[in-house]
């Protein structure tokens, strides 16, 4: 196990639990934004582990950033509709 390797898991590990924490409010609130933040720090922790499982050594190849651009057009849409309803 190399040390790119034990830091993508940290990361992985992080973004796993940025996504149980706003799932925590989701749960108090029921407010939608709180729940696409969950969805969005899921989708960057699933990408991140991809990557640290598959071995790749360089993110070059375009199918590695899909799920960060879902998860980014997610809080972008999330964000936009929270101040839409305001």
């Amino acid at each position: 196990m190399t040390l790119t390797s034990f830091l993508a898991g940290a990361v992985s590990l992080g973004f796993a639990l940025c996504a149980l924490f706003f799932l925590r409010f989701w749960r108090d609130t029921r407010d939608t934004l709180f729940l696409s933040f969950s969805a969005s720090f899921l989708l960057l922790g699933m990408g991140q582990t991809i990557l640290a499982v598959s071995g790749i050594s360089d993110e070059q190849r375009p199918w590695a950033y899909v799920l960060r651009l879902c998860a980014f057009l997610l809080l972008l849409s999330a964000i936009v509709q929270k101040n839409r309803r305001g």
